[in-house]
């Protein structure tokens, strides 16, 4: 098979959330964790900070890519869905997957594989770490799927964990009130592993409060100590942001949501610095 051919394989002969819905969706672990097992647990071979919640994820993880790589890092980071190339979800320094490596995968692993029956969501994860790790990433920032507690990228254990905000998503999965669907999302909080939370109300707060108290897990909550000053919104060209221990910059996303998505970016940035990572303040400006 030629690179499309691949790709058409992928989407048709596993079920891919955005074509079929519902019946996309495969509870558990337990597909996710026979894959690992079978690639030699390629997670555990580079470091990662995990990235859940209803909006925002996608913002925070992009950006929190670049200033790692521009701090020196060799990045991975895992997204979805994509926009035009399926490659745009498994990237390293801001360069999509290789097209052969990705028929490679594919015609090496099919037989491994398709007894299974993986969703496309679950293949595509092991994909991304087998080759993160083949790629020797210093780091590689991983956005959850779908929910977090049962999601397929939740076998790692990261430096950080990030949970963006919470509202009624996917509730046939989830839960249909906030606080169910909070849970499924604090699934993601690890066992002395810290937590950015980017935005919680009443309803919220109290669970993942909860959850990270029996894990042991430091738990910051991002508005309740915002690091920006002022954000003032210049047209078309982003935002201007005065902060309080980055200085001023301008960050390239306009919209006011992205001010809530930059006070949860530099929160997460602060506890990586806390933690020994060399993040220079220009490699946030």
């Amino acid at each position: 098979m030629d690179y499309k051919q691949t790709v058409e394989y992928l989407f048709n002969s596993t079920p891919v959330f955005e074509k079929v819905g519902t019946s996309a969706y495969k509870e558990g672990l337990s597909n996710t964790l026979a894959l690992d097992e079978h690639f030699g647990h390629p997670h555990t071979h580079f470091k990662s900070i995990h990235i859940a919640g209803t909006n925002g994820k996608g913002s925070c993880s992009h950006t929190i890519a670049a200033i790692l790589q521009s701090a020196g890092y060799k990045v991975g980071l895992y997204t979805s869905p994509h926009l035009v190339d399926f490659r745009e979800r498994i990237r390293v320094n801001g360069v999509c997957i290789d097209e052969q490596y990705v028929i490679d995968f594919v015609e090496n692993e099919r037989h491994f594989f398709e007894p299974l029956h993986p969703s496309f969501f679950e293949l595509t994860t092991a994909l991304a770490f087998k080759y993160f790790a083949e790629q020797k990433v210093d780091v590689a920032i991983i956005e959850v799927g779908l929910g977090g507690r049962l999601d397929c990228t939740n076998i790692i254990t990261p430096l950080v964990s990030v949970i963006t905000n919470i509202s009624l998503d996917h509730t046939m999965f989830l839960g249909d009130t906030l606080a169910k669907i909070a849970t499924e999302k604090a699934g993601i909080i690890k066992q002395n592993v810290p937590v950015v939370i980017g935005e919680a109300i009443d309803e919220t707060r109290p669970v993942f409060e909860r959850i990270a108290r029996e894990h042991n897990a430091p738990i910051v909550f991002a508005e309740d100590s915002s690091d920006i000053v002022s954000a003032k919104v210049d047209g078309l060209n982003g935002i201007d942001y005065t902060t309080t221990c980055y200085g001023t910059f301008k960050g390239a996303l306009g919209g006011f949501y992205q001010v809530k998505n930059a006070n949860t970016i530099l929160h997460v940035v602060d506890l990586l610095r806390s933690s020994n990572m060399s993040i220079p303040t220009a490699c946030v400006q």
